[in-house]
């Protein structure tokens, strides 16, 4: 109290503010998978929606290994807390054969450049890209 006035905040405004922090709803996250093969995505084109939750399921169809190298994207994305052990320097690899799953809630608007950077993959068309709506 202040002079006799409360300083007391009406908890609806606290509430409503933007700098308090809303928990993610992980469990709404849309699937959506993408396979690495042979020099490939699939799909190349990977579509997304700003500030909308997707879980993406990332499978490696080939014996050799391949990474998902999106390091501007994934650096503004917001990750699923538990999955960003996953990803290292803005990639994420996979052995042959292996597979795995990110959540991420998709960044800003734009387009974001996708590649696998083992020897020579990029060069033989092992890109794509990621756009954000």
């Amino acid at each position: 109290m202040l002079h006799g006035r409360s300083l007391a905040v009406p908890a609806a405004l606290i509430l409503s503010s933007p700098a308090v922090a809303q928990p993610e709803n992980w469990n709404d996250a849309r699937p959506l998978t993408l396979t690495l093969s042979s020099f490939r995505f699939e799909p190349a084109d990977i579509v997304l929606e700003h500030g909308v939750p997707y879980r993406l399921h990332l499978v490696n169809s080939a014996s050799g290994g391949h990474d998902f190298a999106a390091r501007e994207f994934l650096a503004a994305a917001r990750i699923r807390p538990q999955d960003a052990p996953k990803i290292r320097d803005g990639r994420i690899a996979l052995s042959g054969g292996e597979s795995t799953d990110v959540t991420l809630i998709a960044p800003t608007p734009g387009t974001y450049r996708l590649r696998c950077t083992h020897f020579m993959h990029s060069a033989f068309g092992m890109t794509g890209r990621i756009v954000v709506r």
